[in-house]
C-alpha cells in the first residue's frame, strides 16, 4: 500500500505538469477509497529530489519584468491566462509540499490539503485547456515565481506556512479574482469567466483551510492571532498587504472580525494617504 506523504513528495517532484495532474488525481481517488496508508510521524527526508518538479518553460522571472496583460488581443488574453495556470500550477505544488514537508499534524491536515492540492490541479487543467483553445499552452509565455519564494521560506514552521502561504498569499487571490473576472466579462468570455467562479468559490475553502489550522497551531500554542501572525510576517519578511480586499470573500474563508476591522483601517489609511 502507498502512503500519502511519500507519494506527495514524489509527485511534487515530478516536472511533467500534466503527469502531475493525472498522478494528483489518482491520489485523490485512491485515498478516497482507502488504498493509501497516512504516516502521521515520519519526517521524510527529499534526498536529492529537485523541489518542485516543474517543466523547462515558462521562464522565471523578477515579478516586475513581467509584460503587462492587455486584453484587447488574443495573446494579451492568453498572456492572462498563462499568469492564472502558473498560479494554479503552484498552488498544486504548494499543497503536496503542506502534505509532505510537516509531520505530526492531525489526519484531517492531511486530508484537507489532499483536496486542495486535487482542486488546484482541476483549476490548472481549466485554465490550461481554455488557453490552448486560443492556441498556447502552459510554458509559452515568462511568469515570476513570488508564491513559491513564501512557500520556500516558511519549510521550517508549519505555523508560518500556514500563516503567510494560504492566509496571505493566496488570499490575495480573493481580492484579485472579481477584477479580472469581469474584465473577460467585458468581453464576453463566457468559459473564462465559469472558470474563474469556479477558481473563487474553491480558494475560499482553500484559505478557509489554512485559517483553520493556523488557528488551531495558535490555539495550542497560547497564541494570539493577531499577534502571531504580525511577527511571522515580519519574520518571514512577508509582502505588506494592500487593497482593496474582498471582505465578503475573506469573511466567509474564515478571517475574524477583528481581522478584517485591521484590514478596513488599513485601507482607510491608504486612501486618506493617497
Amino acid at each position: 500500500m502507498i502512503e500519502l506523504r511519500q507519494s506527495a513528495l514524489e509527485i511534487l517532484a515530478l516536472t511533467d505538469a500534466q503527469s502531475k495532474v493525472s498522478r494528483v488525481f489518482q491520489l485523490f481517488d485512491d485515498y478516497q477509497q482507502q488504498l493509501v496508508s497516512l504516516n502521521l510521524s515520519e519526517v521524510l527526508n527529499p534526498h536529492n529530489l529537485v523541489l518542485p518538479g516543474r517543466p523547462e518553460k515558462p521562464e522565471l522571472i523578477p515579478p516586475l519584468q513581467v509584460p503587462k496583460r492587455k486584453m484587447d488581443s488574443v495573446e494579451g488574453r492568453a498572456s492572462l491566462l498563462h499568469s492564472l495556470a502558473h498560479i494554479e500550477f503552484n498552488a498544486m505544488n504548494l499543497a503536496l509540499d503542506a502534505i509532505w514537508r510537516f509531520s505530526d499534524m492531525p489526519q484531517q491536515y492531511y486530508e484537507d490539503w489532499l483536496k486542495v492540492a486535487k482542486e488546484e490541479s482541476y483549476h490548472f487543467s481549466l485554465v490550461n485547456e481554455h488557453m490552448q483553445s486560443f492556441g498556447f499552452s502552459y510554458g509559452d509565455f515568462s511568469a515570476h515565481n513570488s508564491l513559491w519564494e513564501m512557500v520556500e521560506r516558511t519549510t521550517d514552521s508549519v505555523i508560518a506556512r500556514m500563516a503567510l502561504v494560504p492566509r496571505t498569499m493566496e488570499a490575495r487571490g480573493l481580492d484579485a479574482v472579481p477584477g479580472i473576472r469581469d474584465r473577460f466579462k467585458q468581453i464576453k468570455d463566457v468559459k473564462a469567466v465559469e472558470i474563474l467562479e469556479i477558481i473563487l468559490h474553491d480558494e475560499i475553502g482553500h484559505v478557509f483551510i489554512g485559517n483553520r489550522w493556523f488557528n488551531f497551531l495558535c490555539g495550542n500554542a497560547g497564541l494570539s492571532p493577531i499577534t502571531a501572525y504580525r511577527e511571522l510576517a515580519k519574520k518571514y519578511h512577508a509582502p505588506t498587504l494592500r487593497g482593496p480586499f474582498n471582505f465578503e470573500a475573506r469573511q466567509k474563508a474564515g478571517f475574524t472580525t477583528e481581522e478584517l476591522d485591521l484590514l478596513e483601517s488599513l485601507s482607510d489609511k491608504r486612501s486618506q494617504a493617497a
